[in-house]
């Protein structure tokens, strides 16, 4: 069943007097539960791509439909809601609040969710903090813990909503390989366990292996092999 329906899909920016075309028209459908990776060089228009989805940035022409609602034509407060209750986000620098530990990290998006009790709050965290396989650290604080580990809690996070969809931007980037590796077999068995569909994006093809569906984008144009 599809989740994801993107049509006609173009982004511009201005840059001076010049204007950048970042994405070109895109025609994508993306079904409930994959793990699909989109790959492209820096450049490529692969991060934009996922930042509208994301709700974090607007189309300039086209549409996106999240589970059949359209959100190119939302106003601010709606797509605020639609990105809080429906999308996790992990990113290639981890974003985790430094003076937060572990558990308190995780814990946030469900606070800002404000529907939730203390107790509910906290039993869904522990649960994922033990998926990723954190329970020993779960007081420390980001300075505390390794990149992998880090980006361990940022999964935890993403994932703590129950969200429909999870975006990964470069996810492994900053990672060594080794590292990488065990991070994005982390993300494929916790899309078989949560159910959630996974998008990631990467410029590195050693990381395609783990994906159901890959996706290859350049120069703004989702391109055929």
């Amino acid at each position: 069943m599809s989740l994801i329906e993107i049509r006609g899909l173009k982004k511009n920016y201005p840059l001076g007097e010049t204007i950048v075309h970042a994405v070109r028209g895109v025609d994508l459908t993306i079904n409930e539960g994959e793990f699909m990776s989109i790959i492209g060089p820096s450049g490529s228009g692969k991060t934009t791509l996922l930042n509208i989805i994301g709700c974090i940035d607007t189309a300039t022409e086209g549409s996106v439909s999240i589970a059949g609602t359209e959100i190119t034509t939302m106003d601010d407060r709606s797509l605020t809601d639609l990105r809080l209750n429906k999308i996790g986000f992990i990113f290639q620098t981890f974003n985790l609040i430094p003076v937060l530990d572990v558990m308190e990290n995780v814990e946030f998006p469900l606070l800002l969710m404000k529907k939730h009790t203390k107790s509910e709050i906290r039993a869904r965290a522990e649960k994922l903090i033990e998926e990723v396989g954190l329970k020993e650290h779960i007081k420390h604080r980001p300075a505390e813990l390794s990149g992998g580990q880090r980006q361990r809690v940022a999964i935890a996070r993403a994932l703590v909503t129950n969200p429909d969809i999870v975006l990964a931007d470069e996810p492994t980037a900053n990672l060594d390989s080794v590292t990488g590796g065990q991070i994005l077999e982390l993300m494929r068995q916790m899309n078989q366990i949560e159910k959630t569909t996974f998008i990631f994006s990467t410029h590195d093809e050693h990381v395609l292996k783990y994906a159901t569906r890959v996706e290859k984008i350049k120069d703004g144009l989702i391109t055929e092999g």
